[in-house]
Protein backbone atom coordinates (compact mmCIF):
# COMPACT_ATOMS: atom_id res chain seq x y z
CA UNK A 1 0.00 0.00 0.00
CA UNK A 2 3.00 2.63 1.12
CA UNK A 3 4.42 1.29 -2.16
CA UNK A 4 1.85 2.39 -4.58
CA UNK A 5 1.18 5.76 -2.66
CA UNK A 6 5.03 6.44 -2.94
CA UNK A 7 4.43 5.76 -6.97
CA UNK A 8 1.56 7.82 -7.33
CA UNK A 9 3.29 10.63 -5.33
CA UNK A 10 6.01 10.51 -7.61
CA UNK A 11 3.99 10.75 -10.56
CA UNK A 12 1.92 13.56 -9.39
CA UNK A 13 5.02 15.63 -8.65
CA UNK A 14 6.62 14.83 -12.04
CA UNK A 15 3.36 15.86 -13.45
CA UNK A 16 3.61 19.11 -11.35
CA UNK A 17 7.02 19.28 -12.18
CA UNK A 18 6.67 19.10 -16.15
CA UNK A 19 3.82 21.36 -16.08
CA UNK A 20 5.74 23.90 -14.39
CA UNK A 21 8.24 23.72 -16.71
CA UNK A 22 6.33 24.14 -19.42
CA UNK A 23 4.35 26.89 -18.31
CA UNK A 24 7.15 28.70 -16.87
CA UNK A 25 8.64 28.30 -20.20
CA UNK A 26 5.39 29.46 -22.18
CA UNK A 27 4.77 32.74 -19.62
CA UNK A 28 8.65 33.98 -20.19
CA UNK A 29 8.59 33.82 -23.81
CA UNK A 30 5.14 34.75 -24.51
CA UNK A 31 4.44 37.00 -22.14
CA UNK A 32 8.12 39.45 -22.53
CA UNK A 33 7.12 40.92 -25.91
CA UNK A 34 3.55 41.63 -24.59
CA UNK A 35 5.08 43.44 -21.82
CA UNK A 36 7.47 45.43 -23.49
CA UNK A 37 4.89 46.53 -26.11
CA UNK A 38 1.92 47.52 -23.38
CA UNK A 39 4.82 49.35 -21.51
CA UNK A 40 5.95 51.36 -24.72
CA UNK A 41 2.32 52.21 -25.88
CA UNK A 42 1.44 53.14 -22.49
CA UNK A 43 4.57 55.68 -22.10
CA UNK A 44 4.14 56.83 -25.35
CA UNK A 45 0.72 57.51 -24.80
CA UNK A 46 0.76 59.47 -21.97
CA UNK A 47 3.98 61.44 -23.31
CA UNK A 48 1.30 62.58 -25.97
CA UNK A 49 -1.60 64.07 -23.24
CA UNK A 50 -0.17 67.20 -23.17
CA UNK A 51 -1.08 67.85 -27.03
CA UNK A 52 -4.20 66.17 -27.32
CA UNK A 53 -3.38 62.84 -28.70
CA UNK A 54 -3.15 60.94 -25.62
CA UNK A 55 -6.58 61.85 -24.77
CA UNK A 56 -7.79 59.35 -27.42
CA UNK A 57 -4.88 56.79 -27.42
CA UNK A 58 -4.86 56.72 -23.21
CA UNK A 59 -8.08 54.75 -22.37
CA UNK A 60 -7.13 52.41 -25.15
CA UNK A 61 -3.88 51.48 -24.20
CA UNK A 62 -4.83 51.07 -20.10
CA UNK A 63 -7.61 48.79 -21.32
CA UNK A 64 -4.82 46.71 -23.38
CA UNK A 65 -3.02 46.94 -20.19
CA UNK A 66 -5.77 45.80 -17.79
CA UNK A 67 -6.93 43.08 -20.11
CA UNK A 68 -2.87 41.73 -19.83
CA UNK A 69 -3.10 42.16 -15.63
CA UNK A 70 -6.20 40.04 -15.55
CA UNK A 71 -4.97 37.58 -17.40
CA UNK A 72 -1.96 37.13 -15.34
CA UNK A 73 -4.67 37.51 -12.39
CA UNK A 74 -6.53 34.64 -14.12
CA UNK A 75 -3.20 32.15 -14.56
CA UNK A 76 -2.33 32.62 -11.07
CA UNK A 77 -5.56 31.01 -9.92
CA UNK A 78 -6.38 28.34 -12.06
CA UNK A 79 -2.76 27.20 -12.45
CA UNK A 80 -0.87 27.82 -8.71
CA UNK A 81 -4.24 28.88 -6.67
CA UNK A 82 -3.09 32.39 -6.37
CA UNK A 83 -5.53 35.26 -5.93
CA UNK A 84 -5.17 38.57 -6.69
CA UNK A 85 -7.43 41.12 -5.59
CA UNK A 86 -8.89 44.46 -7.71
CA UNK A 87 -10.01 47.74 -6.76
CA UNK A 88 -10.88 49.57 -10.01
CA UNK A 89 -12.52 52.99 -9.34
CA UNK A 90 -15.47 53.15 -11.80
CA UNK A 91 -15.44 55.04 -14.55
CA UNK A 92 -17.68 58.31 -14.77
CA UNK A 93 -20.70 57.48 -16.98
CA UNK A 94 -20.69 59.94 -20.10
CA UNK A 95 -17.12 61.34 -19.70
CA UNK A 96 -15.83 63.42 -22.06
CA UNK A 97 -12.14 62.16 -23.33
CA UNK A 98 -9.94 64.50 -21.17
CA UNK A 99 -12.46 63.16 -17.59
CA UNK A 100 -11.93 59.86 -19.04
CA UNK A 101 -7.74 59.62 -19.35
CA UNK A 102 -7.50 61.30 -16.14
CA UNK A 103 -9.84 59.18 -14.38
CA UNK A 104 -8.15 56.68 -15.16
CA UNK A 105 -4.63 58.25 -14.81
CA UNK A 106 -5.93 58.48 -11.07
CA UNK A 107 -6.49 55.43 -9.99
CA UNK A 108 -3.80 53.30 -8.35
CA UNK A 109 -4.67 50.18 -9.24
CA UNK A 110 -4.29 51.32 -12.96
CA UNK A 111 -0.64 52.29 -11.90
CA UNK A 112 -0.44 48.86 -10.44
CA UNK A 113 -1.68 47.37 -13.71
CA UNK A 114 1.69 49.63 -15.68
CA UNK A 115 4.28 48.80 -12.81
CA UNK A 116 3.90 45.07 -13.66
CA UNK A 117 4.88 45.47 -17.03
CA UNK A 118 8.77 46.54 -16.39
CA UNK A 119 8.43 43.69 -13.02
CA UNK A 120 7.29 41.43 -15.23
CA UNK A 121 10.02 42.17 -18.10
CA UNK A 122 12.76 41.62 -15.25
CA UNK A 123 12.25 40.01 -11.93
CA UNK A 124 9.31 38.06 -13.34
CA UNK A 125 10.52 36.80 -16.99
CA UNK A 126 12.93 35.06 -14.85
CA UNK A 127 10.96 33.46 -12.06
CA UNK A 128 9.30 32.37 -14.92
CA UNK A 129 11.91 30.96 -16.87
CA UNK A 130 13.75 29.32 -14.49
CA UNK A 131 11.62 25.72 -13.66
CA UNK A 132 11.79 25.29 -17.89
CA UNK A 133 15.62 25.91 -17.47
CA UNK A 134 15.89 23.25 -15.32
CA UNK A 135 14.12 20.71 -16.49
CA UNK A 136 15.11 21.21 -20.00
CA UNK A 137 18.74 22.05 -19.59
CA UNK A 138 18.50 18.17 -17.65
CA UNK A 139 17.28 17.37 -20.28
CA UNK A 140 20.09 18.52 -22.60
CA UNK A 141 22.54 16.76 -20.67
CA UNK A 142 21.62 13.25 -21.15
CA UNK A 143 21.27 14.49 -24.68
CA UNK A 144 24.72 15.36 -24.44
CA UNK A 145 26.16 11.91 -22.96
CA UNK A 146 23.91 10.53 -25.68
CA UNK A 147 25.81 11.82 -28.37
CA UNK A 148 24.95 15.11 -28.95
CA UNK A 149 28.24 16.22 -27.73
CA UNK A 150 29.49 15.34 -31.61
CA UNK A 151 27.71 18.00 -32.80
CA UNK A 152 29.54 20.77 -30.49
CA UNK A 153 32.81 18.97 -31.49
CA UNK A 154 32.81 18.89 -34.82
CA UNK A 155 31.36 22.82 -34.33
CA UNK A 156 34.86 25.65 -34.65
CA UNK A 157 36.36 25.09 -30.82
CA UNK A 158 35.41 21.69 -30.15
CA UNK A 159 34.43 22.00 -26.70
CA UNK A 160 30.95 22.96 -25.33
CA UNK A 161 30.55 24.31 -21.79
CA UNK A 162 27.41 22.04 -19.91
CA UNK A 163 27.69 24.09 -16.41
CA UNK A 164 30.58 24.56 -15.53
CA UNK A 165 31.76 21.30 -17.63
CA UNK A 166 33.59 21.64 -20.84
CA UNK A 167 32.19 18.48 -22.87
CA UNK A 168 34.98 17.83 -25.84
CA UNK A 169 34.24 13.84 -26.27
CA UNK A 170 32.50 11.11 -25.37
CA UNK A 171 34.00 10.77 -21.35
CA UNK A 172 33.53 14.38 -20.41
CA UNK A 173 29.89 14.05 -21.61
CA UNK A 174 29.38 11.23 -19.26
CA UNK A 175 30.16 13.81 -16.91
CA UNK A 176 26.73 15.89 -17.84
CA UNK A 177 24.81 12.94 -16.48
CA UNK A 178 25.14 13.80 -12.85
CA UNK A 179 24.71 17.00 -13.50
CA UNK A 180 21.57 16.69 -15.68
CA UNK A 181 20.82 14.37 -12.23
CA UNK A 182 21.13 17.32 -10.35
CA UNK A 183 18.81 20.16 -12.26
CA UNK A 184 16.05 17.67 -12.67
CA UNK A 185 16.81 17.04 -9.09
CA UNK A 186 15.99 20.63 -8.28
CA UNK A 187 13.20 21.24 -11.14
CA UNK A 188 11.26 18.22 -9.44
CA UNK A 189 11.75 19.39 -6.01
CA UNK A 190 11.34 23.52 -6.53
CA UNK A 191 10.02 24.14 -9.99
CA UNK A 192 6.24 23.85 -8.83
CA UNK A 193 7.42 26.17 -6.04
CA UNK A 194 9.69 28.81 -8.36
CA UNK A 195 6.16 28.96 -10.48
CA UNK A 196 4.40 30.40 -7.28
CA UNK A 197 6.45 32.82 -6.47
CA UNK A 198 6.23 34.06 -9.68
CA UNK A 199 2.86 34.49 -9.21
CA UNK A 200 3.49 35.76 -5.81
CA UNK A 201 5.55 38.11 -7.29
CA UNK A 202 2.64 39.73 -9.31
CA UNK A 203 0.01 39.15 -6.48
CA UNK A 204 2.38 41.46 -4.46
CA UNK A 205 2.87 44.25 -7.15
CA UNK A 206 -0.80 44.40 -8.17
CA UNK A 207 -2.90 43.48 -4.72
CA UNK A 208 -4.57 46.72 -3.51
CA UNK A 209 -3.95 48.32 0.03
CA UNK A 210 -6.61 47.18 2.97
CA UNK A 211 -7.87 50.90 2.50
CA UNK A 212 -8.72 50.25 -1.24
CA UNK A 213 -10.48 47.28 -0.72
CA UNK A 214 -12.37 48.26 2.41
CA UNK A 215 -13.71 51.48 -0.48
CA UNK A 216 -14.39 48.60 -3.20
CA UNK A 217 -16.54 47.11 -0.23
CA UNK A 218 -18.10 50.09 0.53
CA UNK A 219 -19.13 50.67 -2.81
CA UNK A 220 -20.30 47.28 -3.97
CA UNK A 221 -22.34 47.40 -0.37
CA UNK A 222 -24.06 50.25 -1.52
CA UNK A 223 -25.00 49.48 -4.99
CA UNK A 224 -26.42 45.98 -3.74
CA UNK A 225 -28.53 48.36 -1.07
CA UNK A 226 -29.62 50.37 -3.94
CA UNK A 227 -30.73 47.27 -6.13
CA UNK A 228 -32.16 45.85 -3.13
CA UNK A 229 -34.75 49.48 -2.20
CA UNK A 230 -35.38 49.48 -5.89
CA UNK A 231 -36.53 45.98 -5.63
CA UNK A 232 -38.78 46.61 -2.42
CA UNK A 233 -40.07 49.83 -4.35
CA UNK A 234 -40.86 47.52 -6.84
CA UNK A 235 -43.20 45.39 -5.03
CA UNK A 236 -44.75 47.82 -3.44
CA UNK A 237 -46.15 49.31 -6.51
CA UNK A 238 -47.28 45.94 -7.16
CA UNK A 239 -49.11 46.01 -4.30
CA UNK A 240 -50.14 49.23 -4.54
CA UNK A 241 -51.52 48.38 -8.38
CA UNK A 242 -52.98 44.96 -7.23
CA UNK A 243 -55.01 46.87 -4.26
CA UNK A 244 -56.07 49.95 -6.18
CA UNK A 245 -56.67 48.75 -9.52
CA UNK A 246 -57.63 44.76 -10.46
CA UNK A 247 -58.48 44.47 -7.12
CA UNK A 248 -61.06 47.20 -6.33
CA UNK A 249 -62.33 46.29 -9.90
CA UNK A 250 -62.76 43.02 -8.97
CA UNK A 251 -64.82 43.68 -5.62
CA UNK A 252 -67.20 46.05 -7.78
CA UNK A 253 -67.73 43.33 -10.47
CA UNK A 254 -68.83 41.13 -7.20
CA UNK A 255 -71.14 43.76 -6.21
CA UNK A 256 -72.87 44.17 -9.38
CA UNK A 257 -73.25 40.60 -9.70
CA UNK A 258 -74.92 40.41 -6.25
CA UNK A 259 -76.74 43.28 -7.65
CA UNK A 260 -77.71 41.27 -11.00
CA UNK A 261 -79.12 38.18 -8.82
CA UNK A 262 -81.31 40.67 -6.77
CA UNK A 263 -82.84 42.39 -9.75
CA UNK A 264 -82.90 39.43 -12.78
CA UNK A 265 -86.67 38.87 -11.60
CA UNK A 266 -87.98 42.34 -10.87
CA UNK A 267 -85.98 44.64 -13.32
CA UNK A 268 -84.32 42.77 -16.69
CA UNK A 269 -83.54 45.77 -18.08
CA UNK A 270 -81.63 47.28 -15.18
CA UNK A 271 -79.86 43.36 -14.51
CA UNK A 272 -78.84 43.73 -18.32
CA UNK A 273 -77.11 47.19 -18.17
CA UNK A 274 -75.09 45.72 -14.35
CA UNK A 275 -73.73 42.68 -16.48
CA UNK A 276 -72.59 44.54 -19.32
CA UNK A 277 -71.17 46.91 -16.96
CA UNK A 278 -69.40 43.65 -15.02
CA UNK A 279 -68.53 42.10 -18.52
CA UNK A 280 -66.90 45.86 -18.58
CA UNK A 281 -65.39 45.58 -15.47
CA UNK A 282 -63.84 41.85 -16.23
CA UNK A 283 -62.33 43.05 -19.18
CA UNK A 284 -60.37 46.03 -17.33
CA UNK A 285 -59.54 44.20 -14.63
CA UNK A 286 -57.65 41.68 -17.31
CA UNK A 287 -55.98 44.28 -18.97
CA UNK A 288 -54.73 46.06 -15.99
CA UNK A 289 -53.61 42.36 -14.46
CA UNK A 290 -51.88 42.35 -18.14
CA UNK A 291 -50.26 45.58 -17.44
CA UNK A 292 -48.79 44.96 -14.14
CA UNK A 293 -47.40 40.95 -14.96
CA UNK A 294 -45.57 43.33 -17.85
CA UNK A 295 -44.21 45.58 -15.64
CA UNK A 296 -42.89 42.84 -13.36
CA UNK A 297 -40.34 41.69 -16.26
CA UNK A 298 -41.71 43.44 -19.60
CA UNK A 299 -40.89 41.81 -22.41
CA UNK A 300 -39.06 44.50 -24.05
CA UNK A 301 -36.63 44.44 -21.60
CA UNK A 302 -35.59 41.08 -22.47
CA UNK A 303 -36.04 41.37 -26.23
CA UNK A 304 -34.11 44.32 -26.71
CA UNK A 305 -32.30 45.64 -23.01
CA UNK A 306 -32.28 48.30 -21.29
CA UNK A 307 -32.31 51.15 -23.49
CA UNK A 308 -35.22 50.20 -25.45
CA UNK A 309 -37.08 49.13 -22.39
CA UNK A 310 -36.57 53.22 -20.20
CA UNK A 311 -37.74 54.62 -24.04
CA UNK A 312 -41.14 52.80 -23.95
CA UNK A 313 -41.57 53.61 -20.11
CA UNK A 314 -40.95 57.52 -21.26
CA UNK A 315 -43.27 57.23 -24.30
CA UNK A 316 -46.28 56.10 -21.52
CA UNK A 317 -45.16 58.84 -19.63
CA UNK A 318 -47.37 62.19 -20.06
CA UNK A 319 -44.94 64.50 -19.43
CA UNK A 320 -42.01 65.82 -21.44
CA UNK A 321 -39.20 63.37 -20.97
CA UNK A 322 -35.70 62.67 -23.00
CA UNK A 323 -33.77 59.50 -22.92
CA UNK A 324 -29.59 59.26 -23.03
CA UNK A 325 -28.42 56.11 -23.43
CA UNK A 326 -24.61 55.40 -23.16
CA UNK A 327 -23.86 51.58 -22.56
CA UNK A 328 -20.62 49.90 -23.67
CA UNK A 329 -22.45 46.83 -23.02
CA UNK A 330 -25.91 44.73 -21.85
CA UNK A 331 -26.09 44.08 -18.30
CA UNK A 332 -26.79 40.92 -16.61
CA UNK A 333 -29.97 40.54 -15.83
CA UNK A 334 -30.42 41.26 -12.23
CA UNK A 335 -28.86 44.11 -12.89
CA UNK A 336 -30.77 44.96 -15.78
CA UNK A 337 -33.89 44.57 -14.13
CA UNK A 338 -32.90 46.43 -11.18
CA UNK A 339 -32.17 49.70 -13.41
CA UNK A 340 -35.32 49.51 -15.12
CA UNK A 341 -37.41 49.33 -11.78
CA UNK A 342 -35.42 52.36 -10.77
CA UNK A 343 -36.06 54.62 -13.32
CA UNK A 344 -39.63 53.12 -13.30
CA UNK A 345 -40.10 54.21 -10.03
CA UNK A 346 -38.76 57.52 -10.71
CA UNK A 347 -40.21 58.21 -14.22
CA UNK A 348 -43.55 57.48 -11.82
CA UNK A 349 -42.71 60.13 -9.07
CA UNK A 350 -41.70 62.33 -11.51
CA UNK A 351 -45.41 62.32 -12.93
CA UNK A 352 -47.21 62.13 -9.98
CA UNK A 353 -45.07 65.32 -8.74
CA UNK A 354 -46.31 67.33 -12.02
CA UNK A 355 -49.82 65.82 -11.77
CA UNK A 356 -49.55 64.16 -15.11
CA UNK A 357 -51.59 61.47 -13.63
CA UNK A 358 -54.58 63.73 -12.45
CA UNK A 359 -54.70 64.75 -15.87
CA UNK A 360 -56.66 62.86 -18.88
CA UNK A 361 -54.02 61.01 -20.77
CA UNK A 362 -52.45 63.05 -24.09
CA UNK A 363 -51.85 60.96 -27.37
CA UNK A 364 -48.19 60.21 -27.90
CA UNK A 365 -47.42 62.53 -30.66
CA UNK A 366 -48.31 65.18 -28.49
CA UNK A 367 -47.06 64.03 -25.17
CA UNK A 368 -44.00 66.11 -25.93
CA UNK A 369 -41.43 62.59 -25.02
CA UNK A 370 -38.55 62.63 -27.57
CA UNK A 371 -35.44 60.28 -27.10
CA UNK A 372 -31.70 60.49 -27.89
CA UNK A 373 -29.49 57.87 -28.37
CA UNK A 374 -25.74 58.71 -27.36
CA UNK A 375 -22.89 56.40 -27.57
CA UNK A 376 -22.28 52.56 -28.33
CA UNK A 377 -25.54 50.59 -27.19
CA UNK A 378 -26.08 46.52 -27.67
Amino acid sequence: MNTHSRSDEVRARTRAMVLAAVRGLTLAVAMLPVSILCLVLTLLSIALVPIGVGLVTTPAVLAAVRAFADARRRLAADWCGVRIETAYRPLPEGANPWTRTFALLRDRQTWRDVLLLPVDMTAGFFTALLPGVLVFYAVEGFALALGLWRAYAESPGGTYWYAFLPVSGPFSALGAIPLACGFLFLGYRYGPRLLTAHFRLTRAVLTPSQEELAERVRVLTETRRDAVDASAAELRRIERDLHDGAQARLVAMGMDLGTVEVLIDKDPERARALLAQARQSSADALAELRDLVRGIHPPVLAERGLGDAVRALALRLPVPTEVSVDLAGRPEAPVESAAYFAVSEALSKAGKQAGAYGRPARDTENAGCYTKQRGHET
